[in-house]
């Protein structure tokens, strides 16, 4: 029973795979918000990566732009200049006109105040001339803008003015009763005639308004129809869709794109059917789908001016071809800037407005509408199901590499798929829950995965850790095939470091003193090597060996190995300081570094083995920490480790030797330090690299000059005072035969 109990409750791909797709069923269905808003971004992402689509040719944009301002003046116009668009674009043959801007106020470029005042005037100085009372007449019907453009839309009949409704109580809260009553006659062109509700009618989620800022009487009176223009964007700010029906009071309106588009079509069937929210709305034979709330969701068919753009300044001075207006759609809109109707859409941040319902209308003219309805959710649901399943099967079976392959496979093709679908056939499907859900899913799976395999890790680390290094055990966990007898040849780098008079120390010391400055010692020099992240290959009494290469492969070892000796020399200062001032010996190393071919690999019998290098490039790095001895270094590298380091680090030759077991001359050079030290030294190498060039052609004399002169600079430096002593002796004893200017070490 506790066995299946424990089985119940124990952890699997596919109970992490169950849990994950129920946790973002829940989340797609709870709509939550910031998963939504990436959707949002995804949305729009698809829809610029489809490029701009053609326009149907049906609607155009009449523009206040920068132009017009120019040639006509500063916004806003006289309404006479608006009337005379009205009059020349009727005359063109524009079958609707659509205006994006509202005339709520008297013009303020009217004179018809001064004229009322000057025949006020006259009738109170009982002034009773005709003539003037007639010409005063005449002057008030011309100067009356606000009729002038009433009776303009009035005799072109087929003019749309637009209005914005007010959504907030607190936006109407200063008007008054009567106000609000002119402004609902004012907007009665733009009621649904045509509505049917059922039975169990709700309207919670239509848009609701409060009160219209319409035109004025005169003008709303004068159009035959009229419509709202506003913007509901998303909580980022993006306008993605338009609502097409909005109530306020007992009656429904429908927008500006629907009214121009009723008489373009010659006053078609407008019929909106509700129910659960909106459920229908119907224009003659096209059915425009929407969601609960009556919003269409807008296909923007490109960047802005998609649509023509034509400046009013070109359309009233008649410079453009009457053919560009017949038979259109005509929106007439403010783009100029200070005056910019700025709207965030998805392909741009700055925007015309008016171009957003030119959108609208090419769409419902087109049929053509981004679908995303309740069908288009339920394959959302299936696709975060079937994606989720075939990840969450599919990646245990896999390995490491494999998986991340086929998680990013599936993830591409999904994303190609979805792409496709949008572009081909104008169809929403969530993109971002399907993807996070096989991502969050591969992710689960690969940490339940890391961690089970980690506890078996932690089993052979506690079965081996007594007998190999940590960096060993994790290869061997890596490859286990590794634990084999047996090396490979590669090229690493080796560093060996000894105490000096280690044996004369020990002798003054106890054994606890002795093993706690050991100890002392050996943990610094550890430490250096971790940090550089060599393999602390053994401790050899109170010398230590460490490789770099190995088991990792590092393309920089003998730089790696060079900055662990500084920083061991440096290390060593600090030591010394402190045993000093503790009246304890002070100790001084030698280390030296080579690179070259190594055998490294698993070393021993079948009982017990230790990965370890071998050969002779091992034995070379052993020597040259012994030459220390010899020229009173600290740090002695190979002419092969000099090759690869000497672009970084500054050295300097000390000899060419023969080591003891090899016949093979090698140059050796001294590790001083990183190359931002060169100009202190560089005047003492350039006296001692002259000196070891006399040297190596026999002129003794002028070498012993260069190398006292290269004194001066560092008194007591030891292998300047080695070469002064040898080339004394040298010059006494001159070399028989043949001198190669090989220095051959007797001793180890």
């Amino acid at each position: 029973m506790n066995e299946k109990i424990k089985k119940l409750f124990s952890i699997s791909p596919l109970k992490i795979t169950s849990f994950i797709i129920f946790v973002a069923l829940a989340f797609y269905i709870g709509n939550v918000s910031f998963l939504q808003f990436m959707e949002l971004k995804a949305l729009d992402l698809r829809m610029k990566s489809r490029g701009k689509l053609k326009s149907g040719g049906e609607t155009v944009i009449a523009v206040v732009d920068e132009k017009s301002l120019k040639e006509i003046g500063r916004w806003p116009w006289p309404r006479t200049t608006v009337a005379k668009l009205v009059d020349t674009l009727k005359s063109c043959g524009a079958k609707a006109v659509g205006f994006d801007i509202v005339f709520a106020e008297p013009d303020q470029n009217s004179s018809l105040k001064t004229i009322k005042s000057l025949t006020h005037e006259a009738k109170e100085r009982g002034i009773k001339d005709r003539g003037l009372y007639g010409l005063l007449a005449k002057e008030r019907m011309a100067a009356d803008t606000d009729a002038a453009l009433a009776h303009s839309i009035k005799k072109a009949g087929n003019v749309t003015v637009g209005y914005f409704f007010h959504l907030s109580r607190a936006d109407v809260g200063h008007l008054s009763e009567k106000q609000k009553e002119i402004s609902k006659e004012s907007i009665a062109g733009s009621r649904y005639q045509m509505v049917q509700a059922d039975a169990n009618l709700h309207e919670d989620m239509l848009i609701r308004a409060y009160a219209a800022e319409a035109n004025l009487p005169e003008i709303s009176a004068a159009a035959q129809v009229s419509g709202y223009f506003n913007a509901y964007p998303d909580e980022d700010g993006v306008i993605r869709w338009t609502p097409l029906i909005t109530k306020m009071g007992d009656d429904y309106y429908h927008s500006l794109a629907i009214g121009m588009l009723l008489q373009y079509f010659d006053w078609p069937t407008l019929t909106v059917k509700l129910g659960e929210g909106v459920e229908s709305i119907k224009l003659d034979t096209i059915e425009i789908p929407t969601d609960e709330s009556g919003r269409m969701l807008i296909n923007y068919l490109g960047p802005a001016k998609t649509f023509p753009h034509y400046s009013i300044s070109d359309i009233l001075n008649k410079r453009l071809s009457p053919e560009l207006f017949k038979d259109k759609i005509v929106l007439v809109g403010v783009t100029a800037t200070g005056v910019y109707d700025l709207r965030v859409t998805p392909f741009s941040t700055v925007y015309p407005g008016v171009e957003i319902h030119a959108n609208v209308i090419d769409n419902i003219l087109h049929r053509n509408f981004l679908k995303h309805a309740l069908w288009t959710k339920v394959l959302d649901l299936l696709s975060i199901i079937c994606f989720g399943l075939v990840m969450g099967i599919a990646v245990p079976r896999f390995r490491a590499v494999q998986g991340i392959v086929l998680c990013l496979g599936l993830l591409i093709v999904f994303v190609v798929v979805n792409t496709f679908i949008f572009g081909h056939y104008n169809i929403w499907l969530n993109l971002i829950y399907p993807t996070l859900t096989m991502m969050t899913i591969y992710l689960g799976i690969t940490i339940y995965r890391y961690v089970t395999e980690e506890k078996e890790k932690k089993k052979i680390r506690g079965a081996f850790q007594y007998y190999l290094t940590a960096s060993v055990i994790n290869e061997m966990l890596k490859d286990p095939s590794k634990l084999k007898l047996g090396g490979d040849k590669k090229n690493l780098s080796v560093l060996f470091s000894d105490i000096r008079g280690f044996t004369t120390v020990s002798e003054k010391l106890t054994p606890e003193e002795l093993v706690h400055l050991l100890n002392e010692y050996l943990t610094a020099m550890t430490d250096i090597v971790f940090k550089y992240d060599g393999l602390l290959d053994k401790y050899m009494g109170d010398a230590i060996m460490a490789v770099y290469g190995a088991p990792l492969d590092q393309p920089d070892h003998p730089l790696r190995a060079c900055r662990t000796a500084l920083d061991m020399i440096e290390a060593l200062k600090k030591l010394q300081g402190k045993w000093s001032a503790e009246g304890r010996p002070v100790l001084n190393i030698g280390v030296g570094i080579n690179t070259g071919e190594m055998v490294v690999g698993n070393m021993g019998s079948q009982m017990r083995f230790d990965y370890t290098v071998m050969g002779d490039s091992v034995n070379l790095g052993s020597r040259l920490e012994g030459i220390n001895k010899e020229y009173g270094t600290n740090i002695v590298i190979s002419e092969f480790t000099y090759e690869a380091v000497k672009d970084t680090l500054l050295c300097r030759e000390l000899d060419s030797v023969r080591v003891k077991g090899k016949k093979l001359p090698v140059k050796i050079y001294e590790l001083v330090g990183v190359r931002d030290e060169a100009p202190k030294w560089e005047q003492f190498l350039a006296h001692f690299n002259d000196g070891l060039a006399k040297y190596k052609g026999m002129q003794w004399d002028e070498a012993v000059a260069a190398f006292r002169k290269a004194l001066e600079i560092r008194p007591g430096d030891p292998p300047t005072e080695m070469y002064v002593d040898r080339c004394l002796e040298l010059k006494g004893h001159p070399p028989q035969g043949t001198w190669d200017g090989v220095f051959t070490m007797t001793r180890k």
